[in-house]
């Protein structure tokens, strides 16, 4: 599939409250990989499945509280936790920091700070990985930024082999290597998959910086192609998809340069 739910793992030693929250974001479009109420549960449920984002309660059934899950999960492999608690003394907050949490909520908490939270994750996650891994420093957009939620903003977001596609309140992953183009229309750009169309608000140049894929490549100022995907092309449009799209005569060349012509 071109594009699959955010998976989220929630720790919440209340079944009830984890039974709503999970409700809720299900009806968002989340994915609820599994619910624990204890830290050898949890570490179990992110090692046998794919976890994208963790809601973490810090108060816990057993003798590890949701702190020392988070800190045996992150030995396994780096994820976004959300942290859920109604403690918030300096001892507890000392030891959340502890771990780089991507969000922090003290409860009582609403569905709707939940998902600013999951949007504050995802968007701070992706440009450490990315700080990380290119050793730039990333300036966060001002509305990236805002603790209020926007259905104006758009959000793109590039993590490991996939993007983040904001849609309605709940992010979509879509895997790099089965996108096949985007078009830009006016102030829109649509991200083309086989199976899916999204439209964001985003100008091509803009779209094509935050996903940062090579095999992305500009063909013409409307479009940019996934070169891993085309069926054929001659000197004036590509095949992709069983669509023809022209080559900008300013692009022809540089389009050309990623083929080894013998």
């Amino acid at each position: 599939m071109a594009a699959e739910k955010v998976n989220i793992l929630i720790v919440e030693d209340e079944s009830i409250v984890a039974l709503d929250l999970a409700s809720g974001l299900e009806r968002d479009g989340y994915h609820i990989t599994g619910i624990a109420d204890n830290a050898n549960e949890a570490q179990q449920l992110f090692s046998e499945n794919e976890v994208d984002i963790i809601l973490m309660d810090v108060n816990i059934i057993g003798d590890k509280d949701g702190i020392d899950a988070a800190t045996e999960i992150l030995k396994q492999k780096p994820v976004p936790i959300i942290y859920l608690t109604a403690f918030t003394d300096a001892a507890t907050i000392e030891r959340i920091k502890q771990t780089h949490p991507a969000a922090f909520l003290s409860k009582p908490y609403s569905l709707t700070n939940v998902r600013i939270a999951i949007d504050l994750a995802v968007n701070n996650f992706a440009v450490a990985r990315e700080q990380q891994q290119t050793g730039k420093i990333i300036q966060l957009d001002k509305s990236t930024s805002r603790n209020t939620a926007s259905p104006e903003r758009e959000m793109i977001l590039r993590m490991n082999d996939h993007i983040f596609v904001k849609s309605n309140y709940a992010f979509v992953k879509v895997k790099l290597d089965e996108l096949l183009y985007v078009e830009a229309d006016n102030n829109y750009t649509a991200i083309v998959t086989g199976e899916k169309k999204f439209l964001l608000r985003l100008s091509l140049s803009q779209l094509l910086d935050k996903i940062n894929y090579k095999p992305l490549v500009r063909i013409h100022r409307s479009y940019a192609v996934n070169i891993n995907a085309l069926q054929s092309f001659n000197d004036q449009e590509v095949e992709i998809n069983q669509q023809q799209l022209p080559i900008g005569r300013n692009y022809k060349e540089d389009f050309l340069r990623n083929f080894d012509f013998r």
